[in-house]
């Protein structure tokens, strides 16, 4: 996926706007084998274990509540399951997977690249090319469904602010929207990932809860807090913004440590902490 300013990263791998959570949502079913129907996405508890798998699934620890793996895993047994797709980029050296229109164009008419990354970033700017972008997206989110998934996650929503020359700000949550709109008739809840500065328009995009990266080292756990009722999954990559995460959100959200290239068990540099949960649904 793609590094995000400041040096932020989205993983690699295969403003503050105090929006009260709605009735329907308050009634939404929190864990697997609820009585919602299945129609009706389940959000994920608050302040809880969990555990970011994207870089290859492992068995996963027994404080361990969620886990996100990419969309090409199966879900982990008996523990709410997101899925992690790649929706506003390609994956590394994948740009051939996708109709050569769909990728986005400099004014010399090569393919703009995510280059931390190897990605080729996708062209959002109009409505025929989002519907089709969502058609390909849409396949993983019903495979996901399939599979047994509870949630989703679309990585890359910031890429507006990476490419502002290119994308703006409404592209972005016109396609959040479109995406979330298939993900809700599949039953799943959709993730916000990062992009901060787009939580006053959750509405509009139709996000039900947030996986942020770095939001302690960054100063910005608050403001997805206060968006989305505390439902929100933090993974740090650095000591610093780990603790600071701990100390201040640690009861209040979901938070994890995890190396930086997400790497599964048994591998050499692999790191996972999570803060004490002390809060949860």
């Amino acid at each position: 996926m793609s590094e995000h300013r400041k040096s932020r990263r989205t993983p690699l791998l295969a403003v503050t706007a105090a929006i009260a959570v709605s009735a329907a949502g308050a009634g939404l079913a929190l864990l697997p084998g609820s009585e919602a129907s299945a129609a009706e996405p389940q959000l994920p508890p608050r302040a809880t274990g969990w555990d970011y798998q994207i870089g290859g699934a492992y068995e996963p620890d027994a404080d361990v509540e969620v886990v996100v793996r990419d969309h090409t895993a199966a879900p982990a047994d008996d523990l709410y399951s997101i899925c992690y797709v790649n929706a506003f980029q390609s994956q590394p050296n994948a740009e051939d997977d996708w109709e050569a229109d769909l990728l986005l164009r400099d004014a010399d008419g090569e393919v703009v690249y995510d280059g931390a990354w190897g990605e080729a970033v996708l062209d959002i700017r109009t409505e025929d090319k989002r519907g089709r972008i969502a058609d390909v997206v849409g396949e993983w989110m019903a495979d996901c469904a399939d599979k047994g998934f509870q949630a989703v996650e679309p990585d890359n929503y910031d890429t507006f602010y990476r490419f502002d020359e290119y994308i703006s700000e409404d592209d972005a949550v016109a396609m959040a929207a479109e995406l979330t709109g298939r993900g809700h008739e599949l039953g799943l809840a959709v993730a916000q990932k990062n992009a901060v500065e787009l939580v006053d328009r959750r509405d509009e995009a139709g996000f039900d809860f947030v996986v942020a990266e770095n939001c302690g080292q960054w100063n910005e756990c608050e403001g997805y807090a206060s968006a989305y009722d505390d439902r929100v999954l933090v993974v740090e990559y650095t000591d610093g913004g780990f603790d600071t995460t701990c100390s201040g959100w640690g009861d209040r959200l979901s938070v994890v440590k995890r190396d930086l290239m997400v790497l599964p068990v048994g591998r050499d540099g692999y790191v996972r902490e999570n803060c004490p949960a002390t809060a949860g649904d």
